[in-house]
């Protein structure tokens, strides 16, 4: 019996994910097949013409689209947002600046803040394991 090694595949989905782009705005053959950890590597190390237009124009997964935004997704979901966007979008967005988006960015700038205390307050401890805070 001879072994061979078996090369690391996974979904299109999981390698979207990997590439923060917008599954549905990918090519078919992309979406159809599987994707090896190499040609995931390959597609990080030198993006094809596809993939570059997506992170530039998107549409854009939620993730990225609330991050661009600077809130949660979460916050997104309250604000209405459940689609992917393209970047115009978001800028229109932006530019727009709904209540609900400034009161999204505010809570996310205050758990970004108490993140923060927490950090401080860990290190001022000495990081011990078991430390509270």
């Amino acid at each position: 019996m001879t072994s061979h090694q078996n090369a690391q595949t996974m979904k299109p989905a999981t390698a979207a994910k990997k590439l923060g782009v917008y599954l549905e705005a990918t090519p078919a053959e992309f979406r159809e097949g599987v994707v090896s950890r190499d040609e995931l590597n390959a597609l990080q190390a030198d993006p094809p013409e596809w993939l570059r237009e997506l992170r530039r124009n998107g549409p854009h997964p939620r993730p990225v689209v609330a991050a661009k935004l600077g809130v949660s997704i979460s916050g997104l979901a309250r604000g209405g947002v459940t689609e992917a966007l393209t970047t115009e979008q978001i800028e229109a967005l932006k530019a727009e600046s709904p209540e609900w988006l400034q009161k999204e960015r505010a809570t996310q700038a205050e758990v970004r803040k108490e993140a923060e205390r927490i950090k401080e307050k860990h290190t001022q401890q000495g990081g011990q394991p078991g430390a509270r805070s």
